[in-house]
């Protein structure tokens, strides 16, 4: 195989985990097939196995690579002076609830993690994704406390965000939608005032 060969076909199996990772965040893993990934990436069907074993090997990959693009877009924040403000007002934001695609791999993967076998490749993926989201909250910590507590602190930030999300989600655009991403966030930036 030549280079450029090569280099397609690096090309294409990056196209076809972006575009899972966006369609089984959009979807879940039973809304997509094989021939919608593909489709997706703008590739044929047929070329699918020339870069994976099989559908669950990708599911694994694109959760691993869902997480990996939600936290290289928020890891400049850890930067600011306000870094814990920035996170929580960007993570309840109307915008993240309405980027499905694109938003917290935690929110959009956890049922379906929970519904993988212990083995599967996406559960696999969603743990070690979601000790990494852990640990970036962990440096977001702007008080002065001990590693284990700033651990603990972190776990029950992060079920709050990813929970809130969730039913600010499961609500659609109604009222009650941003009454949960509003209080929420406003209960958690305060907080860490006080």
């Amino acid at each position: 195989m030549g280079r450029s060969s090569r280099a397609d076909a690096a090309l294409h199996r990056e196209q076809i985990v972006t575009a899972t990772a966006q369609l089984l965040r959009e979807r879940g893993s039973a809304g997509i097939s094989v021939q919608d990934v593909m489709g997706a990436a703008g590739l044929s069907h047929g070329g699918f196995y020339k870069h994976f074993a099989s559908k669950d090997e990708l599911l694994g990959i694109a959760t691993a690579a869902a997480f990996q693009s939600v936290l290289a877009q928020i890891t400049d924040l850890v930067e600011r002076e306000d870094a814990w403000d920035a996170f929580v007002t960007e993570y309840l934001s109307v915008e993240h609830r309405d980027a499905l695609g694109e938003g917290c791999a935690n929110t959009a993967l956890a049922a379906e993690s929970a519904r993988a076998e212990p083995d599967a490749p996406l559960r696999i993926a969603y743990s070690a994704g979601l000790a990494r989201m852990i640990e970036f909250l962990v440096g977001l910590q702007d008080l002065p406390v001990d590693q284990l507590e700033a651990r603990r602190r972190a776990v029950v930030d992060l079920s709050t965000l990813v929970g809130a999300l969730t039913m600010a989600r499961a609500t659609g655009k109604a009222p009650l939608s941003k009454e949960i991403l509003d209080t929420v966030r406003n209960e958690l930036t305060t907080r860490r005032k006080s």
